[in-house]
């Protein structure tokens, strides 16, 4: 499924044409470029390779060579973001490609990604939503407790997966079936209705959603 790359701005409200008011995220994607395309014959399947967020002078110094050479075989300044996407039919893009939010359409079924807030290290209050134990009944130094995490003789170990205290966020999260509000196509800007993971100003990925396909 093809998508784009951009980053999120922020929420606000917007109203429909009932004229309710509608909550949206605010992102402006980025000036995608086709950086690669691979197919079925070299690589074993159909997809294609974008570049978003091109990096200043500054910072080439800190790109590997190797990276360098792969946008320099297709002509294209180092960008800092990359994202493959499989498709089906790949005919038509060609490295250098430019993308825009034109791929989608408003009304459109979408999956939006992103890297949530990262909140540090984080107890099983506020990481796992767990309600602690009793406040009185000679309870003492574990209020704020998991409780048990394994017994001596089974499992004689902690089972892998346990909700335990640790750190919280900053991790890659996927909300499907996101709906494409409205399409600003000047400003290259998508109003997604809800909210969408990550912090104002993380990059998000956008993609197109296979609930789009009708059901045969």
């Amino acid at each position: 499924m093809l998508g784009l790359l951009g980053k999120k701005v922020g929420m606000t409200m917007v109203f429909d044409q009932n004229g309710d008011r509608v909550p949206v995220t605010v992102l402006q994607m980025g000036e995608c470029r086709t950086v690669q395309v691979k197919t079925a014959e070299n690589d074993g399947y159909n997809a294609i390779q974008i570049g978003f967020d091109e990096i200043t002078k500054k910072d080439k110094k800190k790109t590997p060579k190797t990276a360098m050479g792969h946008f320099k075989k297709a002509d294209l300044k180092p960008m800092r973001h990359l994202r493959e996407f499989r498709l089906d039919d790949i005919s038509g893009y060609n490295p250098g490609k430019k993308l825009t939010v034109e791929i989608f359409a408003e009304g459109e079924i979408v999956d939006v990604t992103g890297v949530s807030k990262g909140r540090g290290f984080a107890g099983v209050f506020k990481r796992h939503g767990m309600h602690g134990q009793s406040q009185t009944r000679g309870t003492h130094e574990v209020r704020r407790h998991g409780g048990s995490i394994g017994n001596h003789t089974w499992p004689a170990r902690v089972i892998k997966g346990r909700k335990m205290a640790g750190h919280m966020g900053s991790e890659r999260v996927t909300m499907l079936g996101q709906k494409v509000f409205k399409i600003i196509g000047e400003d290259n800007v998508l109003l997604i209705k809800g909210a969408v993971p990550g912090p104002n100003g993380g990059v998000v990925e956008v993609k197109k959603s296979p609930r789009n396909r009708k059901k045969k």
